[in-house]
């Protein structure tokens, strides 16, 4: 099983920038096709949180014509950047969001794939930060005890863990030493795969690998400083590829755009070339 992970698309309404410099849209659509260029295609399709930048229910119609020429099934998590019961509607045809409004979107998908996916609500409203309070830990430690054996992948916005970065940890995660322990106890879960810092960052937490995926549009700066000031650079954008083989996940982060390649190591005698 072949997943992709999309994270951090911050769409806006058509034709605004985000921050006056970042065409997230114009980006995306290249990430679109970038996907579809894949020699092998992803199963499904993971959207880790801000999916728009405002919440608004226009933004993510914005959002879901661009995805449109993707086939594959998709399922999205909020970020501090959504707003819950206007992506509860955007996404409602999945199949796979609570449809009581004001519930937290948060959800087990089993379906028939190898790997059991969660889906976690990290989401404050009006806030850059987030939150497992007790209610979202609650259910997550019941969804992991009704399949213990089942191999399970777990998405969330914030990552559970200090990234360095001081600007971003100050908007981190509440409940991170709380989720840690749930996860210790669990270990059928493989992988936590996170959004919200726009670039790659691998940690353990509780004794499993949860990485941040980079974004397709715009990325955090890389200042390991608790006081780093709130600031991103356009870094080449990304997404990660994460394959399910034999019982083990192996991940892959994918640069977007055309770069010059792929060419040979070895010449036509075999030999490498010199």
């Amino acid at each position: 099983m072949l997943i992709a992970q999309i994270t951090d698309t911050h769409i806006k309404l058509p034709g605004k920038l985000a921050y006056r410099k970042v065409d997230t849209a114009a980006m995306l659509e290249v990430c679109v096709q970038h996907l579809q260029t894949l020699k092998q295609q992803p199963d499904l399709i993971l959207l880790t949180g801000d999916l728009v930048d405002l919440g608004r229910p226009e933004e993510y119609d914005h959002l879901k014509s661009i995805l449109a020429p993707l086939k594959q099934r998709i399922i999205a998590i909020p970020g501090n950047h959504d707003e819950r019961d206007a992506m509860r509607d955007a996404f409602a045809t999945g199949g796979y969001l609570p449809k009581e409004r004001g519930s937290f979107l948060q959800f087990a998908v089993n379906d028939d794939y190898p790997l059991r996916l969660i889906g976690l609500d990290t989401l404050i409203p009006g806030q850059g930060g987030g939150e497992l309070c007790a209610e979202r830990l609650s259910w997550l430690e019941d969804a992991l005890r009704q399949r213990p054996d089942q191999p399970t992948l777990v998405m969330m916005h914030h990552p559970p863990f200090i990234t360095g970065i001081g600007h971003m940890d100050k908007i981190g995660l509440k409940g991170a030493t709380e989720f840690e322990r749930i996860v210790a106890q669990h270990p059928q879960i493989r992988l936590i795969l996170c959004g919200h810092l726009h670039r790659v960052i691998r940690a353990d937490v509780g004794g499993r690998t949860a990485l941040t995926c980079p974004s397709p549009a715009h990325q955090v700066a890389l200042d390991i400083d608790p006081d780093a000031p709130s600031r991103f650079t356009m870094e080449p954008p990304g997404y990660m590829l994460h394959w399910w083989n034999d019982g083990r996940l192996i991940t892959h982060t994918v640069a977007i755009g055309d770069h010059d390649g792929p060419h040979p190591f070895h010449g036509p005698d075999g030999k490498l070339i010199d």
